[in-house]
């Protein structure tokens, strides 16, 4: 027999017990369609929000600080890594009976940012809402006995309440010396900036300068000083304004610590998920700040502030995706702005994920 003949044989001969090679085919062939049917109908609304939580390392509580706000140690391992968490933010203009030390204790959140400084009626000095001394803001005043309770806040400068100090003051070393009396004051060891004036490059350039000078001093002092920028969020991520900005003060020296993305929670069609646009506006922005800060990846870099325009527009089913969304990407922070979340949802928001 010829070697071809024992090969043609040995194809077609199989070892006893095993099925013949035409219903193996034709089970393989059922076994598709019906794994595709099951593919089919599984749920397809899920996506972003729906897969759940990697648990995320939670960050050691800052250590307390005496009654005046100054340290006994350091206030969180590495303090140039700014807030973590959920952070509050508070309008410590228009809400002045806000218990800061009361606040941690019922939200089990550890971190405030209290807003807004800026320029007062010279243009240089720096009050609350443009008109209140630093000194005499009763919010502001409370931070001691927050810090002695374990938490701790950072101070937001611009918004809407007038003018941010870069833009309203034209003199740079007044304004290092501004941001430098405000950091000071209050002992903190995170600034933020709700810009609104990226388009205004001399101010730009100013804020810039006075940050990194800023920043260099603080490190000198054994106390880094970390900074964010709290931008609007838009569908296709950040202005380019905004991203030119966020550029020109990397270059100028300074560390931007993260990028707090502002976007209002709009309404959504009947069975559609809010919270999908803005995961996909996150998206968009990532590689926008990424390039922006001279980075590969920026996620850790973004934090996120959804904007209510009233309590019951962020739910606890909404809250536990936020978190889990922000959980999976590594994110710096989540806040809210507008009207302030149910409790429920609050402590939903600092807790960490399972």
């Amino acid at each position: 027999m010829s070697v071809a003949t024992d090969r043609s044989s040995a194809r077609h001969a199989r070892e006893p017990g095993t099925p013949p090679r035409a219903l193996i085919v034709l089970a393989s062939g059922a076994l598709a369609t019906v794994t595709g049917a099951a593919l089919w109908l599984l749920p397809t609304e899920t996506g972003e929000w729906g897969r759940p939580a990697r648990a995320k390392a939670v960050a050691p509580l800052p250590a307390a600080r005496t009654a005046s706000g100054r340290t006994d140690a350091p206030a969180v391992p590495s303090p140039a890594a700014g807030p973590s968490g959920f952070v509050t933010f508070v309008d410590a203009v228009h809400d002045p009976f806000f218990h800061l030390p009361r606040a941690a204790r019922q939200s089990g959140g550890r971190w405030f940012t209290l807003g807004h400084l800026t320029a007062g009626q010279d243009g240089c000095t720096p009050r609350w809402g443009g008109h209140q001394d630093q000194g005499v803001n009763p919010v502001a005043n409370r931070l001691g006995r927050l810090r002695t309770a374990g938490g701790d806040a950072g101070l937001a400068f611009g918004g809407s309440a007038g003018r941010e100090l870069a833009s309203a003051c034209p003199l740079p070393d007044r304004l290092a010396a501004a941001y430098r009396q405000v950091v000071g004051v209050f002992d903190v060891a995170h600034i933020d900036f709700e810009v609104r004036d990226s388009a205004d490059h001399e101010a730009v350039r100013r804020r810039a300068a006075a940050i990194s000078a800023l920043q260099r001093e603080t490190a000198g002092r054994g106390r880094p000083l970390a900074v964010s920028f709290t931008l609007p969020l838009t569908g296709r991520g950040l202005s380019p304004q905004d991203q030119l900005m966020l550029r020109t003060t990397r270059e100028a020296g300074a560390r931007i610590t993260a990028v707090n993305l502002m976007v209002p929670l709009r309404p959504a069609a009947p069975g559609r998920n809010r919270l999908r646009p803005v995961a996909a506006a996150v998206r968009a922005a990532q590689p926008q700040i990424a390039r922006a800060l001279g980075e590969r990846s920026a996620w850790r870099r973004i934090a996120l502030t959804p904007v209510l325009a009233g309590p019951s527009d962020l739910s606890p089913a909404d809250a536990r995706k936020l978190a889990g969304f922000a959980a999976r990407h590594d994110l710096a922070w989540i806040s809210t702005r507008g009207a302030v979340p149910a409790p429920e949802v609050a402590r939903l928001l600092a807790a960490p994920p399972l």
